[in-house]
């Protein structure tokens, strides 16, 4: 569905929250058949797994109104499932922790929420589970902007990841730089490039993985026998400023330079602003301002550094 207006996208919004929650039972009186409600879970699940936190920490992690929290936690603790300590260093802060008896009640609501999953997981296959927690790091990662950038990891390519390649190329530069249909073309004409000649030792493509999802790419073509080409280098917008196009960069500079070329050349638009700058910071220097327009060429700088 193509979702062309705000309130078109808000209410798709909505339509997958209301079956979120539906399918996750948030809207049930009781969590797991228990006398807790998600949300007393919720915290309850922060004091298992947090050092000592406060109130003000527990409010700011949970985005919890700060008066409910403390009606909340004052109903535990005269329940005894919680206690607080003084800080050391602050008097007017305390830490909260799990007694024994909260950590009692705790361990079979947590138990029961795992089980729960595990059924939902089982229904599927392998490979739609990975699609599917796939998803869930994506909209975390989108909404959430404290959200963990992830152990990012270069490899090979591997089957199915060059038309993943071309796709993505086409849909980003058409949406950021407003390109034609011909960049989807001059991707694949690259990716078949890389293909025909992937056995030779100075030629060389790298994909940037983060929890099993691809968030970049590179490629080191020849362009002649001194001189090596980069070509598609990418970063995905959800993964942009964790340093992965420096990294992707450096590793085409290091495998051109013992591959035997003597210069790398990267042609870009102008538009990529982040691409100048990452070539400036690379030691590149623009060769050529403004390339030709001919038909298939949709490129109009060329940014060129001697290996020497």
């Amino acid at each position: 569905m193509d979702y062309k207006s705000d309130t078109h996208k808000a209410e798709a919004m909505r339509r997958f929250n209301r079956f979120y929650t539906k399918h996750i039972g948030a809207l049930h009186e009781g969590l797991a058949k228990s006398s807790f409600s998600l949300t007393e879970v919720r915290v309850m699940y922060e004091l298992a797994h947090r050092n000592n936190p406060t109130a003000a920490e527990l409010a700011r992690q949970l985005g919890l109104d700060t008066g409910y929290l403390s009606r909340l936690l004052t109903s535990f603790e005269r329940r005894g499932l919680i206690a607080r300590r003084p800080s050391d260093t602050d008097g007017r802060q305390h830490y909260l922790f799990l007694t024994d008896q909260g950590r009692a009640a705790f361990a079979p609501l947590d138990r029961v929420s795992l089980e729960e999953v595990g059924e939902v997981l089982k229904r599927l296959s392998p490979a739609d589970q990975e699609r599917l927690l796939a998803a869930m790091r994506t909209i975390e990662r989108l909404i959430d902007a404290r959200a963990r950038p992830g152990v990012v990891v270069l490899r090979e390519p591997r089957a199915g990841d060059l038309g993943w390649i071309v796709h993505r190329h086409a849909l980003l530069h058409t949406d950021d730089f407003g390109w034609d249909r011909r960049v989807e073309g001059c991707a694949a004409q690259l990716v078949a490039d890389y293909v025909n000649t992937s056995s030779s030792r100075r030629v060389r493509a790298w994909i940037a993985e983060r929890d099993n999802d691809i968030v970049g790419n590179a490629m080191v073509l020849r362009h002649d026998d001194e001189v090596a080409k980069v070509c598609l280098l990418y970063v995905e917008p959800v993964a942009r400023g964790f340093g992965i196009g420096d990294r992707l960069l450096d590793d085409c500079l290091r495998f051109a330079r013992h591959a035997g070329y003597r210069k790398v050349i990267l042609d870009a638009d102008p538009a990529m602003v982040a691409a100048q700058r990452l070539c400036l910071r690379k030691g590149f220097t623009l060769a050529a301002q403004c390339l030709p327009r001919m038909e298939g060429e949709l490129l109009a700088q060329r940014w060129e550094r001697d290996l020497l």
